[in-house]
């Protein structure tokens, strides 16, 4: 592991020498792959060893790093895998469909992160930040993160994690095959008043982002195991090559993400050791301005959004069913609830 701790843009942004581009499903793709055939993710020929050198020097300092894992989640995914298996054989691919055109898009928005240049966070900072990842969200670090997700600007025509999943999507149900939905104007916590008065509100913001981006992450993840089980089943795709490679491209996905939940993971921890200068003059460990939001967070999105999503998408899932079906679709309305109390019982 490499034991520097600075480091410059270019180095955070810079790509391994792949041995041949990434292409699939007619779509131009970003990163690429090894003599072996193996993928690599873009930007983390350095990257990678800086995270981890990050997180091992906050760790040694006694700081443990925050749990970013699929504890942090109640429930499952709505609908479960039985049950959008039993959507897909009864002819309603739409709700796999929409799901992972809905993911694109939003995954698109993600691109605002390669413009956007955090305020100094050095300026509310006691400790000297220079060798963390906090110092360097604007070396890279927060700019590289969207252009995982919505491409490199300079790159006009390759395709990010947008790209991807309508690549994946593309495979299994072939273009166009139901209307583009409409996806919900954000997947983030509601703002509300200010929850961290000890410093200004840029910061503020800029903390709540990094966590509220960091839990969407984690979130994510339980999507990943769904799709990549859903297109793996030999019983609902047939064309078996098609489907693997939707599997493949989502994997590839899984893979780029998992620097964004470890960066992200050392930054927030990294904010909790550190101690900050308020507007009235104090100095405040980081523990006071961030556990009680990242509570919050965690609350929202592991427990809170995911109760409600499960409303909305059940809805929808009725909505479609009965106006294709009428009534009758009740039957079917009836064996995916039976589906999903099954799944709790198992669990």
């Amino acid at each position: 592991m490499d034991a520097r701790l600075r480091y410059s843009r270019e180095e955070l942004m810079a790509d391994h020498a792949y041995a041949r581009p990434h292409e699939e499903a007619g779509w131009r793709l970003h990163g690429g792959f090894d003599a072996e055939g193996t993928y690599i993710s873009p930007r983390t020929l350095v990257r990678w060893p800086a995270v981890e050198a990050w997180r091992a020097a906050l760790t040694s300092r006694g700081w443990p790093l925050i749990d970013a894992s699929q504890r942090l989640l109640e429930g499952g995914i709505y609908p479960n895998f039985a049950q959008q298996k039993l959507l897909l054989q009864s002819g309603f691919g739409q709700t796999e469909w929409n799901s992972l055109t809905i993911t694109g898009i939003i995954e698109a928005r993600g691109k605002a992160l390669a413009e956007f240049t955090a305020p100094d966070l050095q300026a509310i900072i006691v400790e000297d930040i220079a060798e963390t990842a906090c110092g360097h969200l604007n070396l890279g670090l927060l700019n590289a993160h969207g252009m995982d997700e919505g491409g490199d600007p300079a790159l006009p025509g390759v395709g990010a994690h947008d790209a991807m999943w309508f690549a994946a999507r593309d495979l299994v149900f072939g273009k166009d095959a139901y209307p583009v939905p409409v996806p919900p104007d954000s997947i983030s916590r509601p703002i509300e008043a200010r929850e961290m008065p000890q410093i200004p509100a840029p910061y503020e913001q800029l903390f709540k982002l990094l966590m509220d981006v960091l839990m969407i992450e984690v979130r994510a993840e339980s999507g990943f195991s769904l799709h990549c089980a859903i297109f793996r089943d030999p019983e609902i795709f047939k064309d078996r090559a098609a489907a693997d490679k939707a599997a493949e491209l989502v994997e590839r996905i899984r893979t780029d993400e998992a620097i964004h939940v470890a960066y992200l993971q050392a930054v927030v921890s990294e904010l909790r050791s550190f101690t900050f200068r308020t507007e009235d003059g104090r100095q405040v460990p980081g523990t006071e301005v961030i556990d009680p939001v990242w509570a919050k967070m965690v609350e929202w999105h592991g427990r809170l959004e995911r109760e409600a999503g499960r409303e909305r998408s059940r809805a929808e899932l009725e909505r479609q069913i009965l106006a294709a079906r009428g009534e009758a679709g009740r039957e079917l309305l009836a064996r995916i609830d039976a589906l999903e109390q099954a799944g709790a019982a198992a669990a």
